[in-house]
């Protein structure tokens, strides 16, 4: 079930962010012709309105269509085609699906300080999230819900100052054994902790946050609610744009962090089990990792077609249909590359996985 639910919600923020493409053409009178969730060939289609809405065989992504002047019954001048509107309106049907995305993560922050309350400060040290498989975290016997209250016999501080240490302490410490006391409910235990080296940074293969209490308190009035929302999405848009600010200037130490959709479904399914709150911080963090990947300037992704756009903004007329098509199938081979691998790997790991191979 809580697999399901996590499948439930990447497919729905996938929905909002091709909603938000669609809406913004729609309303500016912009013929479309089509609004696709997943990629490969089409298992559910309905047409309605000269707008082919269909549901494919492949659910990682999606996308909206438009006509162009090969139609036979559109006049390769209509003002209404995609291509032949300004500039600016090109670039709000471009930005619609990450706007989106910001949109709904706020809302989803908003509603889940509405319903469940903000919470109190954290308590010293870190709540283990997630391990992965035959990694160092794993490896040394930490369970997701377990709270590392000391390293090295040193208390750990409270709130994102203890996670920031204790990265620093791993990454500095490749191949080396850490010494950590941690809480498991009752139970108190000392484990050892030995980083693995990857290119010369220890790494643990755990997800960390501050040690957040489980009680919370309602809002006063809409001032507490709006400041505190805009505290935390402001806290993951940041911490989001960093993580891939990291993955690009320093690929190599950072690749092992990077998750494809199973690793993603797992991740969800494991918050999930936390209740209504951790499915939807899965949601707010998924939508706004959704909003900031599309704004990379790659071929297939939004800031991709944006680029081609404000380069044609420049030039006066758009880049060669032959440039774009090539630089968009390399981009696509890639893309679809890395997720292959990315699935292979994620699936790899996977407890279950695990478990078959080992028989």
């Amino acid at each position: 079930m809580n697999v399901l639910t996590s499948i439930t919600v990447l497919g729905l923020l996938i929905f909002f962010h091709e909603m938000g493409h669609f809406l913004a053409a729609i309303f500016q009178g912009i013929y479309v012709n089509g609004f696709s969730i997943g990629f490969g060939p089409s298992i559910i289609k309905k047409t309605y309105k000269n707008i082919t809405y269909s549901f494919r065989a492949f659910p990682l992504g999606g996308f909206v269509s438009f006509p162009d002047e090969s139609q036979k019954d559109i006049d390769p001048n209509d003002p209404n085609l995609l291509k032949n509107r300004p500039i600016h309106q090109k670039v709000i049907v471009i930005s619609a699906g990450v706007l989106a995305n910001l949109l709904l993560a706020y809302s989803i922050l908003i509603l889940n300080v509405t319903a469940i309350g903000i919470p109190y400060d954290p308590d010293p040290g870190i709540l283990v999230l997630a391990t992965q498989p035959n990694k160092a975290a794993s490896n040394a016997g930490l369970l997701p819900g377990d709270k590392i209250l000391k390293i090295n016999g040193n208390k750990l501080a409270a709130g994102d100052q203890a996670v920031t240490f204790l990265v620093k302490e791993v990454q500095n410490s490749s191949e080396q054994n850490i010494n950590i006391d941690v809480q498991r409910e009752d139970k108190f235990m000392e484990l050892n902790l030995v980083p693995e080296n990857i290119e010369g940074i220890g790494t643990i293969g755990a997800q960390l946050q501050p040690n957040v209490r489980k009680e919370t308190y309602k809002t006063k009035n809409a001032y507490e609610l709006f400041n505190f929302t805009n505290k935390e999405f402001a806290s993951l848009l940041t911490k989001t744009i960093d993580g891939y600010k990291g993955l690009i200037t320093n690929f190599s130490s950072t690749a092992q962090q990077l998750s494809g959709p199973v690793k993603i479904v797992e991740i969800g399914a494991q918050l999930s089990e936390q209740g209504g709150n951790g499915i939807l911080l899965f949601a707010a963090l998924i939508s706004i990792n959704l909003a900031v990947l599309n704004s990379l300037p790659l071929p297939l992704l939004d800031g991709g077609q944006l680029v081609f756009t404000l380069i044609e903004g420049v030039r006066g007329k758009p880049i060669p249909e032959r440039i774009q098509l090539a630089v968009t199938q390399s981009s696509f081979f890639l893309l679809v590359g890395l997720s292959v691998v990315l699935i292979i790997r994620d699936t790899s790991q996977l407890l279950i996985i695990q478990k078959l191979l080992k028989q």
